[in-house]
C-alpha cells in the first residue's frame, strides 16, 4: 500500500492540516511501541475507554512520524512537520482505511467466525494451503475491531488468497468487520457460550455472526448445530454444509471417523466420491475443525493432502527453558513477516543477559519480491536488536546485503547442516527464536537445544491473561488505576514472564508478598512499581536499592523504613495498610494519632497509596460487614489526608470486590486469582478465560488381573480385570497424595480417568480401563480449560489458591503466546 496524504485524508473524509512536506504512508500503526520505517507510516491516535493514542504523538513524531490521524488536534506548532487528519472517531477511520484497501484486493477472501475454533481453522487452513497459494491470514488472533482492519492493511497485489478471522461480544460489531472482511467465502464453525453475555440467547448471536457472510458466494457450516442451520436456511445464504448424519442431506457426509493410538481417521462422502483423510489429533473439537478445513478444500477443488501433518496452533511461541541457562522461544512451523514481528516483540521483551538470537529460514510465496521481503526482514532485525541471526535455506541468504554490520551472521543452506555445526556456538544465557518454515523442520533445532527434564509441564496461555486483564479494566472507570497480585510466582505461574506481559500491557503497579520476589523482578528487567505486602527489617537496605515500595502495617515498620530513609535523595514511597475488619495486619482506628505523628516527624516519607482489605467480597451473605469495611476505611483515610495535606491513591477491592462492588473502586484496584480466569462471582467467571492448564503424560500401561493391588499400602485393588496407566505426576509436582484412591479423575484421551490405590511422591496410578487404544507418551490434562481447577480443589477440600501455588518449582512452564 502507498498513499498520498492527501490520498489518505479522503478516504477517511478527514479534515487535513498540513505540513509543508507531505510524505507518502507505506505502514499504518496504532502501537508507537511497533514503529518501523516511521518516515512513511500514519499513526492512528486510537482512543478507548483506558487508553487514549494522543498521548503517544510527540513520541511518534520523535521517532520520525509525521503522519497522524487524530480526533483532537494537537498544537500545531508543537510538531511543525507533521500533517494531522481531523476525523470523528479514529477507529472509525482506521476501518474505513481498511474497507478502501479490501475493494482494490482482486483474490478469493475467506471470512471466518463462530464461538469456537476461529483461530485453529484459519490457521490450519494456512498450513494447508501455503505449499500451494501465495495466501495471506491475520496474525495471531487478530480478530477484533482493531485486529480486523489491521489485519486487512497487509494485502498485497501478490497475494492470491486471504483468509481472516471475525470475533465479536455484542450486537452490532459484525455490521462494521463485515465491511471490512467483505468474504467471498464464508465458514461459520459452530455457536456456543463464548460471550452469551453480549447478546440476548443464542439465537440473536447466530444472527449477528451470520452478517458476516451477507454478500458471500458460498457458507461452510455444519448442520448438526441447528440454530447455525436455521439461521442459514432464514437468509437466503448459499450453504456447503457437512454432518454426521447422512438423513439431513449434508454436501458432504462425514460417514466414519476411527480412533488408532493418536489419530483420528475420518471418512467422507462427497458427490459419490469416497475421501479417507487422517488427522494427528483425536479430540471432538480437531475433528470438527478439520472437517471445515477438508469442506473448503473439497469446495475449491483442492486435494485432501496435508492434514497429518497438521501441527497444534497452541504451540506458536512456546517458551522454554534450553541447555547452557538459554530460553528457547519456539514458533518453528511458519514464517511470514507478519508473524515474525509478533515473535521478535516476544524475543526483544524475553531477552536474557546474553544475546538476543534469531534462528530464521527462508521466507517463503510472501507475494514479495526478495529484495524487498529481506529488506523489510532486516529492518525487523535491527529495531528488535536482535544481535546474531542464524538463517537457514538458500533464498535468505540476500538478506546480508541490508544487515546493520552490528548483527553477527550465519549461514546454512539447510536445517540438516546447521545441526551438524551446532557445537561451534555458544549458547549460554542467550535467548533463542526458533522462526520457520514448516518445510525447514526447525523443530528439531527447538529440541536440541531444549533441556529434557521432567515431562509435566504447567502451559500458561498469556493471550487469555491479557483477556481477562481487559475484562476487569471494562469494569473500571477510565482513571482507575490497576495494581496486580505477582506474588507467589504470579500464584505458581511464574512472575517474571506474567509480569512482562502486565507492563506491556501498561498496569500501573504490581505487589508481591516479599521482598525476594520483588528482587527478582527488578532483576528480570521489570520496571513499574512494585509494592511489598510483608516488609521485614532484615531487607529493608536491599528494598531500597532495587527501589521496592512498603506495605507499613505497623509503627515499629514505620519507625525502622523511617529510619533508613531519613538520608536517602528524595522522598521514599510507603503505602498505609488499615485494618478494617480483616484483622491480618494494618493500623485500626484507635492507631491514627500515634501514625499521624510519626508521619509528620518523618516527612522524607511520601504516602503513594492507602489501602486496606476485604474479609469477604465473595461472599454475597457479608455484604454488609464488606460495605460498613469500606465506609471505616473511607473515615480513616479522611482523618489522614486532612493530617498531611495530600491525597494519596486509595484502594481496596480484589478481583471479586472488583466485579461485586464496582462503585467502590476508588482510585485503585488489585486484580489477583481473576486475572487467571478464577473468580467467585458467578456473573464474571463465564467472561474470563481459563489461563493454566497442567499436564503430564503416560509412562506406561499395564493390564491388571482381577485381585492384584496397586501402589503403596496395597490401597488400589481390582475387583476385576483392569487396565491402569502410571502417569508422569506425583505429590511432590503438586497433585496431592490425597487425589489419590479414586477421589479424583485426570482426563486421557477427553475421558476421565480415576487415580487407583496412594498417589507417589513422583506419579501416580489411573484406571483406563474403559479408554480404548491407551499409548506410552499419550496427555494427561491434571487441570485446564476443559477441566477447571475447582474440580482438583474440590477433591481437596480446599481453594484453587492453594492448588495453583503447590505446584513445583521442577514442573515445567510454558508460556504460550499468540
Amino acid at each position: 500500500m502507498e498513499l498520498s496524504v492527501h490520498q489518505l485524508n479522503q478516504i477517511v473524509n478527514g479534515q487535513l492540516k498540513e505540513a509543508t512536506s507531505l510524505p507518502s504512508i507505506k505502514k499504518v500503526v496504532t502501537d508507537s511501541r511497533q514503529l518501523i520505517g516511521a518516515d512513511q507510516t500514519v499513526f492512528f491516535a486510537l482512543v478507548g475507554p483506558h487508553f487514549d493514542g494522543h498521548q503517544f504523538i510527540a513520541s511518534c513524531y520523535e521517532q520520525g512520524v509525521r503522519c497522524f490521524v487524530v480526533q483532537k488536534q494537537p498544537e500545531v506548532t508543537t510538531f511543525p512537520e507533521a500533517s494531522f487528519i481531523v476525523v470523528d472517531h479514529t477507529l472509525h477511520a482506521l476501518q474505513q482505511l481498511a474497507a478502501w484497501r479490501r475493494q482494490q484486493f482482486l483474490g478469493t477472501v475467506v471470512g471466518i467466525t463462530g464461538s469456537n475454533g476461529k483461530t485453529i481453522v484459519k490457521e490450519w487452513l494456512w498450513q494447508l494451503l501455503f505449499p500451494k497459494n501465495n495466501l495471506l491470514r491475520s496474525p495471531g488472533s487478530y480478530n477484533s475491531q482493531v485486529g480486523v482492519p489491521l489485519s486487512v492493511l497487509q494485502l498485497e497485489p501478490g497475494y492470491e488468497l486471504a483468509i481472516f478471522e471475525a470475533g465479536i461480544s455484542r450486537k452490532g460489531e459484525m455490521e462494521k468487520l463485515e465491511a471490512i472482511i467483505q468474504p467471498t467465502i464464508g465458514i461459520f464453525t459452530n455457536i456456543g457460550s463464548a460471550h452469551d453475555e453480549g447478546f440476548s440467547d443464542r439465537i440473536e448471536k447466530v444472527r449477528e455472526k451470520i452478517r458476516l457472510f451477507r454478500q458471500v458466494k458460498t457458507l461452510i457450516y455444519c448442520k448438526d448445530y441447528a440454530l447455525i442451520e436455521e439461521a442459514v436456511q432464514a437468509s437466503g445464504i448459499s450453504g456447503f454444509s457437512w454432518s454426521k448424519n447422512a438423513e439431513t442431506k449434508p454436501d458432504i457426509w462425514l460417514k466414519a471417523k476411527k480412533t488408532v493410538q493418536k489419530h483420528t481417521q475420518l471418512t467422507l462422502q462427497y458427490k459419490g466420491n469416497t475421501y479417507h483423510i487422517n488427522i494427528p489429533f483425536t479430540d471432538r473439537a480437531s475433528v470438527e475443525n478439520a472437517m471445515h478445513c477438508a469442506a473448503f478444500l473439497l469446495l475449491q477443488g483442492y486435494p485432501l493432502d496435508g492434514f497429518e501433518e497438521l501441527t497444534a496452533v497452541e504451540m506458536r511461541l512456546e517458551i522454554k527453558e534450553g541447555i547452557q541457562d538459554c530460553t528457547i522461544i519456539n514458533d518453528s512451523y511458519n514464517n511470514d513477516l507478519q508473524s515474525l514481528q509478533i515473535a521478535l516483540q516476544t524475543l526483544q521483551q524475553r531477552a536474557l543477559p546474553g544475546k538476543s538470537v534469531l534462528v530464521l529460514s527462508d521466507l517463503l510465496q510472501t507475494g514479495m519480491e526478495a529484495s524487498a521481503l529481506y529488506q523489510q526482514t532486516a529492518e525487523l532485525i535491527a529495531h528488535y536488536q536482535v544481535d546474531q541471526l542464524i538463517a537457514v535455506g538458500p533464498s535468505i541468504r540476500q538478506i546480508q546485503h541490508f544487515l546493520s554490520s552490528k548483527v553477527q551472521a550465519f549461514y546454512f543452506e539447510h536445517t540438516a547442516k546447521l545441526l551438524q555445526e551446532l557445537h561451534q556456538f555458544d549458547w549460554r544465557q542467550h535467548t533463542i527464536l526458533v522462526k520457520g518454515a514448516r518445510r525447514f523442520e526447525l523443530e528439531q533445532l527447538a529440541s536440541r537445544l531444549s533441556k529434557k527434564i521432567h515431562l509435566t509441564v504447567l502451559e500458561v496461555r498469556l493471550q487469555s491473561l491479557r483477556h481477562n486483564l481487559s475484562q476487569y479494566r471494562q469494569l473500571l472507570h477510565t482513571n482507575t488505576k490497576i495494581m496486580v497480585m505477582v506474588k507467589a510466582a504470579a500464584y505458581g505461574s511464574g512472575a517474571i514472564e506474567v509480569a512482562r506481559v502486565l507492563e506491556k500491557d501498561r498496569v500501573d503497579y504490581l505487589a508481591v508478598a516479599y521482598a525476594d520476589e520483588g528482587i527478582e523482578l527488578r532483576e528480570g528487567g521489570i520496571e513499574l512499581p512494585i509494592m511489598v505486602l510483608n516488609p521485614e527489617e532484615a531487607v529493608i537496605d536491599a528494598m531500597i536499592r532495587y527501589r521496592l515500595e512498603p506495605e507499613i502495617y505497623s509503627l515499629t515498620l514505620l519507625q525502622q523504613f523511617a529510619q533508613a530513609s531519613r538520608y536517602q535523595d528524595g522522598a521514599f514511597p510507603i503505602h498505609i495498610k488499615f485494618d478494617t475488619g480483616m484483622h491480618r495486619l494494618g493500623f485500626e482506628a484507635t492507631d491514627l494519632p500515634l501514625l499521624l505523628q510519626n508521619l509528620k516527624n518523618n516527612p522524607q516519607l511520601k504516602i503513594h497509596t492507602c489501602l486496606s482489605h476485604l474479609a469477604a467480597s465473595e461472599a454475597p451473605e457479608h455484604d454488609e460487614f464488606s460495605l460498613r469495611q469500606i465506609r471505616q476505611f473511607e473515615a480513616m483515610y479522611q482523618q489522614l489526608i486532612s493530617a498531611i495535606g495530600y491525597q494519596p491513591i486509595r484502594h481496596m477491592l480484589n478481583s471479586s470486590g472488583i466485579s461485586r462492588f464496582p462503585k467502590h473502586q476508588m482510585d485503585m484496584v488489585r486484580l489477583g486469582i481473576g486475572l487467571y480466569g478464577i473468580e467467585a462471582n458467578p456473573d464474571m467467571q463465564p467472561k474470563l478465560r481459563t489461563v493454566l492448564q497442567l499436564k503430564a503424560s503416560v509412562s506406561q500401561v499395564k493390564h491388571l488381573p482381577k485381585g492384584e493391588t496397586v501402589g503403596y499400602g496395597r490401597k488400589g485393588r481390582a475387583e476385576e480385570d483392569k487396565k491402569i496407566a502410571t502417569i508422569s505426576i506425583g505429590y511432590a509436582d503438586g497433585l496431592w497424595r490425597a487425589a489419590g484412591n479414586g477421589k479424583f479423575s485426570v482426563s486421557i484421551r477427553g475421558q476421565l480417568a480415576p487415580t487407583i490405590g496412594n498417589v507417589c511422591m513422583d506419579m501416580c496410578m489411573v484406571d483406563v480401563s474403559h479408554i480404548p487404544d491407551v499409548q506410552i507418551g499419550d496427555a494427561v490434562l491434571i487441570f485446564g480449560p476443559q477441566l477447571p481447577v475447582h474440580r482438583l480443589a474440590d477433591a481437596l477440600h480446599t481453594i484453587p489458591y492453594e492448588i495453583l501455588t503447590s505446584i513445583s518449582g521442577r514442573v515445567r512452564r510454558i508460556y504460550l503466546q499468540d
